[in-house]
């Protein structure tokens, strides 16, 4: 269940937040420049992120003015304005002290909420943030006063011609900027955070965002990321980890601009450690591994003949045979619900082979099943599994017809040697899914 969305009053305003996990301390999320506390949450990693803060801090999420589900308002807000919603939401939900984790255009408000209220903070967590948008004051290679503004102007008119698109998501997630899935669902989380005026005043307010001169303010700990190398506020971190009394650096190569998108599990750990003194082991929880996916063939029209009672017992049968060659070919079942079955293998030879065996097996009992299997990287999640193959996986098995075991290119490709054979069922687009499939059925075994 996605947590439940309050409000809190910041002066005539109401803002929208949300709180994850119950541990010891608190942790303020000072968001971006977009954001909203319930889409967001479909965001692929987002959920994740903000659960595994919550297994060691309460976590407030919130939307600032003017975002989300927040109070809409003309033109942009100030940054003591946006000080003031921090507060209204530590208010809200009871918190008299708290770190801050400040992303993006949410690190130079977190600084200056820091440096103007030391008695509400105790510790600043910044993440791929800035001090200057132009470049740390002492950049030589920063703009100049007037570069900066007129980069300002084009920057905030081309987010005006092109807010609602998802041309952000290059920017926010360089590991997935030529995924149409997540371009299509960044356009809806543009929209749906703000509208494009909006977006123009708040990207001519960033421009004008120089928060150097508070730095000198900042006493407490902080921990300042930067999503590697080639992160484009490379600089800016590390002129914070200098100019910050008690700072500490780490560059994290490979991690997204927004955390949650790439290496998320790499920053929750950093943050941990710097909150608690203990890091919990991070799991690969990313494998390569083979779906297997069935389901009965006309199960409606077969349950309203046979009737109730005679349909649960031919269901019985058929989950205990397909148990049996689960068992018989190592495999492990994920999901048996209704007529259908999702089982997990490592290797995609046994894959197979149990698929035909359950085809074969399934006939004594008077059924067809349909079959596909597709070997691609699943993410583990306690007793689920999840991931771009377990969706390409069941789209595969949609497509097969009565008594056919439909499988990938990259499944054929790696049981070569195995003495399995295929015929060609020629390429298809999958629903939801990049690219076109090559696919093939296994081949009936010679009557």
């Amino acid at each position: 269940m996605l947590p439940e969305t309050h409000y809190a009053r910041s002066g005539d305003l109401s803002i929208a937040y949300q709180v994850i996990g119950a541990g010891p301390r608190d942790l303020v999320f000072v968001p971006g420049v977009i954001s909203h506390v319930e889409f967001f949450h479909e965001w692929p990693g987002y959920t994740e992120f903000l659960d595994g803060l919550g297994a060691f801090a309460r976590v407030i999420v919130f939307d600032k003015r003017g975002n989300g589900l927040s109070d809409r308002i003309v033109g942009a807000p100030s940054l003591e304005e946006r000080m003031d919603d921090i507060r209204a939401v530590m208010d809200a939900v009871g918190s008299k002290r708290a770190a801050l984790l400040g992303v993006s255009e949410g690190g130079p408000l977190s600084l200056l909420f820091a440096a103007t209220h030391p008695d509400r903070v105790d510790a600043v967590v910044l993440y791929d943030t800035f001090v200057r948008f132009g470049g740390p004051p002492d950049d030589p290679s920063g703009l100049g006063r007037d570069a900066h503004s007129e980069m300002t102007n084009a920057l905030a008119a081309a987010v005006f011609e092109l807010w609602g698109t998802g041309a952000s998501l290059r920017f926010m997630s360089a590991s997935h900027a030529d995924d149409p899935q997540l371009l299509a669902l960044c356009a809806r989380a543009e929209r749906f955070s703000a509208t494009p005026a909006t977006m123009r005043a708040l990207y001519e307010m960033v421009g004008d965002i120089d928060v150097s001169a508070a730095l000198p303010s900042v006493r407490m700990p902080c921990l300042v990321m930067c999503g590697g190398s080639d992160s484009m506020f490379v600089e800016h971190s590390r002129y914070m980890a200098r100019h910050l009394s008690d700072a500490r650096l780490v560059m994290i190569d490979g991690a997204d601009h927004y955390p949650w998108f790439a290496k998320g599990e790499r920053v929750v750990a950093e943050v941990e450690e710097f909150l608690t003194g203990v890091r919990t082991a991070v799991v690969d929880d990313r494998m390569l591994s083979t779906v297997l996916f069935t389901d009965i063939v006309g199960s409606t029209e077969q349950a309203a003949e046979l009737g109730d009672r005679h349909w649960h017992e031919v269901l019985r049968k058929h989950h205990g045979l397909v148990r049996r060659h689960l068992e018989r070919f190592r495999g492990r079942e994920v999901d048996m619900a209704g007529d259908g079955v999702f089982a997990c293998f490592d290797g995609p030879a046994r894959a197979v082979s149990c698929a035909c065996a359950i085809r074969d097996g399934v006939r004594s009992l008077g059924l067809e099943i349909r079959a596909g299997v597709h070997t691609g990287e699943i993410e583990r999640r306690d007793d689920a599994v999840a991931g771009l193959a377990v969706h390409i996986g069941a789209r595969v098995a949609a497509l097969a017809a009565a008594g056919e075991v439909l499988v990938t290119r990259t499944v054929k490709d790696l049981v070569v040697g195995s003495r399995l054979a295929f015929d060609d069922r020629g390429t298809h687009e999958l629903k939801g899914v990049p690219e076109v499939w090559q696919l093939y059925a296994a081949a009936e075994p010679a009557q």
